[in-house]
C-alpha cells in the first residue's frame, strides 16, 4: 500500500531505496523478509546497529521483561546503573557514562562537554565525516559543499570548523589559525564517506595536536564501537580519547547510544557547567538491552568475523564486472565499501572514484538475488556474528553473478 501520510514513505532518508517499493515484514539473523514473504541476506543491518544479527534471542527477552516491569519511570531505575557499569568496563580510563537516545545526541553531547571543559567555543570535525545529522554537526557532512572546500578556505559554522581528514598539514593549521578549539571529534574511520581508513600516525598525530594545545579528542564510535573487538576501536588503534560516543551495536537495534568520558571531564555534568536532559535517555528496555548486548559480545569471536568479513572482501575483488572493471572494497571485515576500480585515502579521491549508477546497478542485481547491499556510492556492507559460512558463501555468489551482468558502462 502506498504512503499516504508518512512523509515520503520514511521517517529517515537512509531508508529510502530505489525501483520497487520495499517494506521489511520482519527480521531475524541475518536475513529480512519483505511482504511478500521473500526472504533476503541483509548487508546493511540497522546501518550497523545489529551486530549479533538481527533480533537476537536474549537481548529481545532482555527487553521484553523491562517493558513489563514499565518503560519509563520518571526516576532513577536498577538497569541503568548496571547498564553504564557494564559500559564503563569494557572502556578504560572511560569510566563515567551518560546515555541518550541517538548517535546525533551523544555526539551533541560530547561536543557540549567539551566546550564547558575548555572554556572554549569551537570543535574540530573531519571534512566528509559523519557525526550526526543535528545542525551543527551536520556541517561539513559527505555531500555537501564544505565537505570538499578549496585549498584556501577553511569552512566553519562558528561551532564547528572543518579539518581534512588524512591530512596531517591541515590539521597543524587550524590549530594555528584559532585559538579557541575545544575538541577535536574523529571517527576510527570515516564510514559513511566511504570507509576512508585512517592514514599510518594520522590519528596518534590528532591526539598529540590536541593534547599539545589544550583540547580534548572526541572519538566518534557510534558507529565504529565494538566492532573490531568487545570495546572501542580508537583503544584498539592505541589511542587514548578524553570522551567517546556509542551507539549502534550497543544496542542490538534498540534507541541507544551513550558518551563516555574521564571523570574529570564529566565532572562539567555535576557541578553545573554542563546539562543534560532526556525523557527517553537511559530507560530500562535501552538499558536492558545494554546489559544483554555486552554480555552476548563478551562471548563472540570477533577474530572469526573479522576472518570471514576479510574472505568475503577477498571473494568479491577476485571478481569483475562485465566490462572488466577491477572490485576493490576499503575498510574492515565487519564494515567496508565496495568500489569499482580503486579505493580512495582521502575525501577528494573518493569523490572522484564514485560512481552512483555502478552502485545503483550493484544494488538492484543484488535484489534480484536475495541479498540487500545499500545502494548508495558510499554504501556500506555490514557483517554481522548471525553471517555464518553458508551466508558467506551465498554473497560471493550473489556478488559475482551481479557484477557479471552491470552494464558495460557504469
Amino acid at each position: 500500500m502506498a504512503a499516504t501520510h508518512l512523509v515520503g514513505g520514511i521517517s529517515s532518508a537512509g531508508r529510502s531505496l530505489p525501483g520497487e517499493a520495499f517494506s521489511v515484514q520482519r527480521a531475524a539473523g541475518p536475513y529480512l523478509w519483505d511482504t511478500d514473504n521473500r526472504r533476503y541476506i541483509d548487508t546493511a543491518l540497522g546501518f550497523g546497529g545489529t551486530i549479533l544479527g538481527h533480533a537476537p534471542p536474549t537481548v529481545i527477552e532482555a527487553a521484553q521483561r523491562a517493558l513489563r516491569d514499565g518503560p519509563l519511570p520518571a526516576f532513577a531505575h536498577r538497569s541503568e546503573e548496571a547498564a553504564a557499569a557494564a559500559l564503563a568496563a569494557h572502556a578504560g580510563a572511560l569510566t563515567r557514562v551518560v546515555f541518550t537516545n541517538s548517535g546525533s545526541e551523544a555526539v551533541h553531547l560530547a561536543c557540549r562537554i567539551a566546550r564547558a571543559c575548555t572554556g572554549r567555543s569551537r570543535v574540530v570535525k573531519m571534512a566528509a565525516g559523519y557525526d550526526g545529522w543535528y545542525d551543527d554537526q551536520a556541517f561539513g557532512n559527505a555531500g555537501s559543499m564544505e565537505a570538499h572546500p578549496a585549498a584556501n578556505h577553511r569552512p566553519d559554522n562558528g561551532s564547528m570548523v572543518l579539518a581534512r581528514f588524512n591530512d596531517l598539514a591541515d590539521a597543524e593549521a587550524v590549530f594555528a589559525e584559532r585559538t579557541d578549539i575545544a575538541g577535536i571529534i574523529v571517527e576510527p574511520m570515516m564510514a559513511n564517506a566511504g570507509c576512508i581508513m585512517p592514514a599510518p600516525g594520522y590519528l596518534e598525530h590528532l591526539q598529540t595536536l590536541a593534547r599539545r594545545h589544550g583540547a580534548l579528542l572526541i572519538a566518534d564510535e557510534v558507529l565504529m564501537g565494538f566492532r573490531l573487538h568487545a570495546g572501542l576501536t580508537s583503544h584498539r588503534l592505541g589511542l587514548d580519547p578524553d570522551l567517546a560516543t556509542v551507539g549502534k551495536a550497543i544496542g542490538s537495534g534498540m534507541a541507544v547510544a551513550a558518551v563516555l568520558g574521564r571523570l574529570d571531564v564529566m565532572r562539567v555534568l555535576e557541578d553545573g557547567r554542563a546539562n543534560r536532559a532526556g525523557t527517553y535517555s537511559g530507560n530500562p528496555v535501552a538499558c536492558a538491552a545494554v546489559n544483554a548486548t555486552l554480555a552476548e559480545l563478551d562471548q563472540q569471536d570477533y577474530p572469526a568475523l573479522l576472518a570471514r568479513g576479510d574472505a568475503l572482501r577477498s571473494r568479491f575483488a577476485a571478481c569483475h564486472t562485465g566490462s572488466a572493471v577491477e572490485i576493490e572494497t576499503s575498510g574492515y571485515g565487519t564494515v567496508f565499501t565496495i568500489w569499482p576500480g580503486a579505493r580512495p585515502t582521502n575525501y577528494t579521491e573518493a569523490l572522484a572514484f564514485a560512481q552512483p549508477t555502478f552502485s545503483l546497478e550493484l544494488h538492484h542485481a543484488m535484489r534480484a538475488r536475495g541479498v540487500i547491499v545499500m545502494p548508495q556510492c558510499f554504501g556500506r556492507v555490514y557483517m554481522s556474528f548471525s553471517h555464518g559460512p553458508e551466508e558467506i558463501d551465498a554473497l560471493a555468489a550473489a556478488f559475482q553473478a551481479a557484477v557479471a551482468v552491470l552494464p558495460s558502462e557504469t
